[in-house]
């Protein structure tokens, strides 16, 4: 009982987050990810690698892709946490994983100089199925453990 609310706060408040995101300013958001597209140009420059193909568009995609991976998982281990059948657990983790990634389009829609990405919403979407899909792999691969 403990774990389910504080799993259900945390997807809660990591939705939150992944909206506050999609809240700040076109200007605001190029400027985070040039700072981490510095960083990791630094860094596969400190190892030697050609980073020239590593672009600010490519950091933006992989940071959307990696944070609705991180959502699946939390919304996977929440939803997992109450007494659902299967059948009702799938579609609720299918429904959050469609509405969250639209909803956080829908705002950028409404903020100074971001635009709502139907390309977005696909790629997170796709975020939260892969976070699914190591859920459902760390559960196997237990459950299989448990039998040896």
């Amino acid at each position: 009982m403990k774990n389910r609310r504080i799993l259900t706060i945390i997807t809660i408040l990591y939705t939150g987050f992944i909206f506050c995101n999609s809240m700040m300013p076109a200007l605001e958001s190029s400027k985070q990810s040039g700072h981490v597209l510095a960083a990791v140009l630094g860094i596969i420059d400190h190892i030697g690698w050609n980073g020239g193909w590593i672009t600010e568009y490519l950091i933006r995609k992989a940071a959307h892709y990696t944070e609705y991976t991180v959502l699946g998982i939390l919304l996977a281990a929440a939803v997992r946490s109450y007494s659902f059948e299967t059948s009702f657990r799938r579609i609720l983790q299918c429904f959050l994983g469609l509405l969250i990634p639209f909803a956080d389009e829908t705002i950028q829609l409404f903020v100074e100089g971001r635009s709502g990405q139907i390309s977005d919403v696909w790629l997170d979407m796709a975020g939260v199925f892969t976070g699914y899909l190591l859920i459902g792999i760390i559960l196997r691969m237990k459950k299989a453990g448990k039998k040896n």
